[in-house]
């Protein structure tokens, strides 16, 4: 079968194309734009890639069209394959019926932490011998693909409760007919699409009426919001993880988040101790030692398997460090994007920088956040009043404000001083390059390619050097 892909670089379409490629269709795909690392792996396999949705596209006729859910009615290639009456559907749809079936699906739902728990539950198969499929967010570094079919009964995926397509406005996460679902977290998100977190919980809801009663939920025992959810129906067997105090069944953390006991109820069943630092991170741990254990992997193996989990590109993925003056300054790169991811991400760097800090003689290392509001949900600025919130750990924030509908100023004039906007890239690695000192740590984060400019302040920073 010859499939061409519309969005074909998002993380989630990206991951389809490889697995496709590897099962022996052809592959083509076009996207507005191209750009790491997706790109990059998608011309490792050696997929075409086309820039644009023109419709001289319908050229490649291929067998079946897979249409992502960025392109929407109004796109010249959708109304000449509507006008041509092609075949089309969309990417989860075509996921369920060439991949998923048969399989054992293991999803990973959630506002917050769905491609590292993913990866986490993925590297804990893998390390069990299942040989796992898997279809992530982003690329896992003990892989170095964001996709693969796998040779066991086991597919990993992370489901998204985003929409599926123009034609479909399900959330992903329906078509996938899980055997074993995770409910990391629930937040309101997405309110391009969504009016409210009710909204979000009823499609949560449809998912976990999915779920087969001989099947497993994996549910976060602290969010309220997911509570809501398993009041609506619940048929399967429940498994809660969590909970600051002990209750029979469920799984929760001993420990500090990079060294902790493993407990059910008082009984210790395992010990995970890595890199990873934050409490978002030892959550995700419970929640993919408990799902790894659905499919016959014992928590304690899970555990020790996540002492050699490497997490996944764009997670405080250190890009470079320059000399400037008597130390470095390095630059991060994170796909947060959300106000509490960037909350969350910006503490765990804090943590990261103080648990190597090795002496308290010397000045504290600060925290540069550079972030652009690129999400549909913070380009319409429906979260904007919570952005001091998400950067008031950083020592300063710098705001990429091209393209926005409201005044960021405006919206981080409570952080004062400590916030600067730019309405361009090179004003921002401008600002940023001015205002950096030895021993800083430079924070980017963004859910979108950012314009190039890890590399842009790398080489900015070597000129000051």
């Amino acid at each position: 079968m010859h499939i061409h892909i519309l969005g074909i670089c998002g993380t989630f379409m990206g991951g389809l194309a490889a697995l496709a490629r590897e099962a022996g269709h052809k592959v083509t795909g076009c996207d507005a734009n191209v750009y790491p690392p997706m790109s990059d792996q998608l011309r490792a396999l050696g997929i075409e890639l086309v820039e644009g949705y023109g419709a001289d596209q319908l050229a490649v006729a291929p067998d079946l069209f897979v249409v992502g859910n960025v392109v929407t009615r109004g796109n010249p290639l959708v109304e000449a394959m509507l006008d041509a009456g092609a075949a089309y559907t969309s990417g989860p749809q075509w996921l369920a019926e060439h991949v998923l079936q048969g399989r054992h699906v293991l999803a990973v739902a959630g506002t917050h932490g769905k491609t590292t728990t993913s990866a986490m539950l993925a590297w804990a198969l893998e390390q069990a011998g299942l040989k796992p499929g898997f279809l992530i967010g982003g690329v896992p570094m003990n892989f170095g693909v964001s996709a693969r079919l796998g040779e066991g009964k086991s597919f990993v995926i992370e489901a998204d409760e985003y929409d599926t397509a123009f034609f479909d406005k399900r959330s992903k996460f329906v078509h996938y007919r899980p055997r074993t679902a995770v409910l990391n977290n629930l937040e309101f998100d997405h309110a391009d699409i969504f009016d409210d977190v009710a909204a979000i919980e009823r499609q949560f809801h449809h998912l976990v009426r999915t779920v087969p009663a001989s099947g497993r939920l994996v549910v976060n025992a602290r969010e309220e919001s997911l509570q809501r959810v398993l009041a609506m129906g619940c048929w399967s067997e429940l498994v809660r993880f969590g909970a600051r105090k002990e209750a029979p069944g469920e799984l929760r953390a001993r420990g500090e988040p990079h060294a902790f006991d493993v407990l059910r109820g008082s009984l210790k069943i395992g010990r995970v101790e890595w890199p990873l630092l934050g409490e978002h991170n030892q959550m995700n741990a419970l929640a993919a030692i408990a799902a790894a254990e659905h499919v016959g992997v014992a928590p304690d193996v899970a555990a020790r398997a996540l002492a050699t989990f490497e997490n996944v590109r764009r997670r405080l993925e250190l890009r470079g460090a320059v000399r400037v003056g008597e130390g470095d300054v390095r630059v991060y790169d994170d796909f947060a994007h959300h106000p509490t991811a960037m909350r969350t991400t910006i503490n765990g760097l804090r943590r990261k920088i103080d648990a190597q800090q090795t002496s308290h003689h010397e000045p504290r290392q600060r925290i540069l956040a550079v972030f652009e509001p690129r999400s549909n949900t913070m380009k319409i600025g429906a979260m904007k009043a919570q952005l001091p919130w998400s950067l008031e750990e950083a020592d300063l924030a710098f705001c990429h404000s091209g393209g926005l509908s409201w005044d960021a100023s405006q919206a981080l004039a409570p952080l004062g001083h400590q916030a600067v906007v730019c309405d361009s890239i090179d004003k921002l690695v401008a600002g940023v390059v001015a205002a950096a000192r030895p021993g800083d740590h430079v924070l980017c984060m963004s859910n979108g390619g950012f314009g190039g400019i890890h590399q842009k302040l790398l080489d900015a920073l070597a000129t000051k050097a």
